[in-house]
């Protein structure tokens, strides 16, 4: 990248309080322009009043739709950006304090449950650990790693330690929907993530989605019926397996994931109140509710008695800090105009305004390249008092990746003919019980 570093600059966000231009100090910005206003305007204004941004025109004005009369799947691009616009809107009208954002958060979360069919939370069945195969790097090993999140079904994953002594932090690293053989988990830029938050003292869980990684290769299907289901209910027990490992910090769980994984990420906050810091990477958008049934399959979204989206989920986090990672390039294009604006209202109610962040990167795409994770790294070693030193160069204000040693999948697999599944473990595509 050596030619293009002189492109770079700090991007502008837009303070809650004030609409004036805060600046994100992110060296390797790209210079690009803000996203697009002009079809938007209109609409953000009315989310601005409503949220109490501008406070002249009362939120009793703003345009109301009916709610539909049964259960709605919201999936894709379910309504249009302006539609997102007003349906925040309707929603910021519906609480002016915090007792009343308590209330409806707790509506929403249940709501979530309900339509994952996870109400009542099912019992928390042994989770069987395996953790083996460890390969010791330079500041960090790594080890191969399954549990039970229900009987005979596995999640399957890596486990990333930090070489130096503990307590540590614990941070959850669901993937995106890149496929291949190189896909999911087993992606280069979720090995380079994973190592780097170890070298700076976090214990790492990086694990597969239904259909994907060890998942897939075992037999596992992605179109599974239960599929959000099972990982939403695999990330709750993820957290169970980092907080039942040693030296792991229970009060210092972080969760970071991009696309799909972003996803999860915000849902898991929504629904875990021992998840500590978050950030979900290209995913929070209030037009857009997930491509994918392990997303929007489900009624999560909108049923007789309330609508919400992925805006109003993702702040379900407060007032945890929370960062969403932004671009030009898909779905979160408007984040530092709509959806962070929204957030940061709710925040506003908690007195914890500083708790939410944006990068926003005008001119980047969908993914958790390298600039995303420079953006995340200063968030994560901030708010899990992660140790730096020997990692962060202050002459580039760069986090060195260049220490991870990527592995091959074949290197990455959990089980074996050397390390045999259990025999009790579940046939692809079961259906599991709840």
């Amino acid at each position: 990248m050596g030619g293009v570093w002189s492109d770079f600059r700090p991007v502008r966000l837009f303070s809650l309080t004030t609409l004036k231009p805060k600046t994100w100090t992110c060296p390797l910005q790209p210079r690009g322009r803000a996203p697009a206003q002009v079809s938007l305007m209109k609409s953000t204004v009315h989310l601005l009043l409503a949220i109490g941004v501008v406070s002249f025109v009362p939120t009793a004005q703003l345009p109301a739709e009916e709610t539909a009369l049964a259960p709605t799947l919201c999936q894709g691009n379910y309504h249009s950006e302006e539609d997102a616009v007003r349906q925040l809107a309707r929603l910021a009208a519906t609480y002016s304090d915090l007792d009343e954002w308590n209330d409806r958060a707790t509506r929403i979360r249940q709501q979530i449950l309900v339509g994952a069919k996870l109400d009542p939370l099912p019992d928390r069945t042994p989770l069987n650990r395996v953790v083996h195969d460890k390969r010791s790097y330079d500041g960090y090993s790594v080890e191969s790693a399954a549990f039970e999140a229900r009987l005979g079904f596995f999640v399957y994953g890596t486990l990333y330690r930090p070489t130096a002594a503990g307590p540590y932090a614990g941070i959850l690293c669901p993937h995106g929907h890149a496929r291949g053989p190189s896909g999911g988990r087993l992606r280069a830029a979720q090995q380079h993530r994973c190592a780097t938050l170890a070298r700076m003292g976090a214990v790492v869980f990086s694990y597969d989605m239904v259909g994907f990684g060890d998942s897939q290769h075992y037999g596992w299907d992605h179109k599974h019926p239960q599929v959000l289901t099972l990982q939403t209910w695999s990330s709750l027990r993820a957290v169970d397996f980092l907080r039942s490992l040693p030296d792991v910090d229970d009060q210092r769980i972080g969760v970071t994931g991009c696309s799909g994984g972003g996803t999860q990420t915000f849902l898991l906050t929504a629904l875990d109140d021992r998840i500590a810091v978050a950030a979900p990477v290209v995913m929070v958008s209030a037009h857009f509710f997930g491509g994918c049934h392990c997303e929007s399959g489900m009624p999560i979204h909108k049923t007789p008695d309330l609508e919400t989206n992925n805006a109003e989920i993702a702040a379900l986090a407060a007032p945890r800090p929370l960062l969403l990672v932004s671009v030009g390039g898909d779905w979160t294009k408007n984040t530092p105009l709509v959806e962070f604006p929204y957030i940061r209202g709710i925040y506003k109610l908690y007195g914890k305004t500083e708790n939410a962040e944006n990068a926003h990167f005008p001119n980047q795409q969908h993914g958790y390249q390298y600039l995303k994770r420079q953006a995340m790294y200063p968030f994560m070693v901030k708010h899990l008092q992660l140790d730096k030193q020997g990692v962060y160069d202050e002459t580039t204000q760069l986090y060195d990746e260049s220490n991870t040693v990527v592995e091959t999948p074949e290197r990455m697999r959990v089980f074996s003919a050397n390390f045999p599944m259990p025999k009790h473990a579940l046939e692809p595509g079961s259906i599991v019980a709840f």
